[in-house]
C-alpha cells in the first residue's frame, strides 16, 4: 500500500496515536484532541462534543477491545482526514470496523467517528460500554 499523503502535522499525530495504541498507553491522547472535538459513536446519533469527553470514551474502548489490530489506512485528498480499518473482540464476539480521524491544519484530532459490524458485536461493545460510562455519557450531554 502506498505512503499516506497527510498534511505534516496530522501525519505527527497519526504516528503519536499508533505508538499510543501499540502500548496500550492513551495518556496522552488530551494533547492530540482539539478542546472541541467529538466523537461519533456507532451506537448513538447525536456526537459527544469536548476533549475530555472524546479521551474518556477512547481510554474506556481500549479497555473493552481484545486483540485490537489495524489493518488498512486511507487518506482524504486535503490530507486532513484518514480512515483506519481494524478488528478485534468484544465479549467474545469478533469485528470488523474503521475509525474515521480528522484533524485540523495544527493535527489536532477534530472528530472520531467508528463504525463497527456486525450488529451483534456492535451490541457487544454497546453494553460493555454503557455498564462502564452509561452514567458519565448520559451527565456529558446533559
Amino acid at each position: 500500500m502506498s505512503e499516506l499523503k497527510l498534511h505534516p502535522n496530522a501525519a505527527q499525530s497519526l504516528n503519536q496515536w499508533h505508538e499510543m495504541i501499540k502500548k496500550g498507553d492513551l495518556s496522552a491522547l488530551p494533547g492530540l484532541l482539539d478542546p472541541h472535538a467529538v466523537f461519533r459513536s456507532p451506537m448513538a446519533h447525536t456526537p459527544y462534543p469536548g476533549a475530555a469527553v472524546v479521551s474518556m470514551i477512547l481510554n474506556t474502548v481500549i479497555e473493552v477491545f481484545e486483540d485490537f489490530v489495524y489493518h488498512r489506512e486511507l487518506s482524504t485528498a486535503d490530507g486532513l482526514s484518514v480512515v483506519l480499518e481494524f478488528s478485534a473482540k468484544v465479549s467474545g464476539k469478533e469485528l470488523k470496523g474503521i475509525d474515521m480521524i480528522r484533524f485540523n491544519e495544527q493535527g489536532k484530532i477534530v472528530e472520531f467517528e467508528v463504525m463497527v459490524r456486525p450488529f451483534s458485536a456492535l451490541q457487544a461493545l454497546g453494553e460493555q460500554m454503557g455498564q462502564r460510562l452509561g452514567a458519565y455519557l448520559a451527565a456529558s450531554k446533559a
